[in-house]
């Protein structure tokens, strides 16, 4: 096994790392796909087991899975790129995936529905309506204008004071609607006002601290 290898191993699965014992249906290897390309860019190693240990694959039918995958499970279609490691007698498969300039990505599941995965920290998560409105807002950021009425000072005032908060607190104390204060909030995280928490649990939003502390 190289070096390069055996130290990406050694750091685990992580934001931009996905281990896979094998690939054995292509559209769960196309929600790591999708995820990566919403976040951070990625890469996937086929025929390592969730606990690090090598178990190897058969490459050509790992290949032809991950291009399935990618084709025709994936839109817009993803672009990645291949390397083969050997450990051993063992295959390994890494597949390379850059961060997208086309979000969101999404999935096509086992009903024929198309849904969108983001990367957080080792899992892949449903992407909630206010990061699919923070993407399709990311290439018209010139045209988005953010103006601080009694609204978003009520927001900033509440976060200051509790440190977090959910879009259904942020609407029951505003008085306004989800989709109103779906805006506001994608509108902040846009420019880097706001972070976003996420979880299998749900979502929370709170000051991002470093652009607070550049202030």
């Amino acid at each position: 096994m190289t070096r390069y290898l055996r130290e990406l191993i050694e750091g685990g699965e992580n934001q931009q790392l996905d281990f896979k014992f094998c690939v054995s249906d292509s559209r769960k290897i196309a929600r790591t796909l999708v995820a990566f390309s919403n976040s951070d860019g990625g890469k996937i190693l086929i025929g390592v087991r969730d606990n690090g240990s090598i178990a190897g694959v058969q490459s050509d039918e790992e290949i032809y899975m991950v291009e399935t995958a990618a084709v025709l499970y994936c839109r817009p279609e993803i672009k990645y790129s291949l390397k083969q490691h050997y450990a051993g007698e063992k295959t390994i498969v890494e597949v390379q995936v850059e961060k997208g300039d086309k979000r969101p990505y999404q999935v096509k599941d086992e009903k024929g529905r198309w849904i969108t995965y983001f990367r957080h920290n080792d899992q892949n998560l449903l992407a909630n309506r206010v990061l699919l409105q923070v993407w399709r807002k990311e290439g018209k950021k010139k045209g988005v204008m953010v103006k601080f009425g009694k609204t978003e000072n009520l927001l900033m005032d509440y976060l200051k004071n509790n440190g977090s908060i959910t879009i259904s607190k942020f609407k029951k104390i505003a008085s306004i609607s989800s989709y109103r204060a779906e805006a506001i909030i994608a509108n902040l995280i846009l420019f880097k006002v706001l972070v976003m928490n996420a979880s299998e649990k749900g979502f929370s939003y709170e000051l991002n601290k470093d652009a607070v502390e550049t202030k």
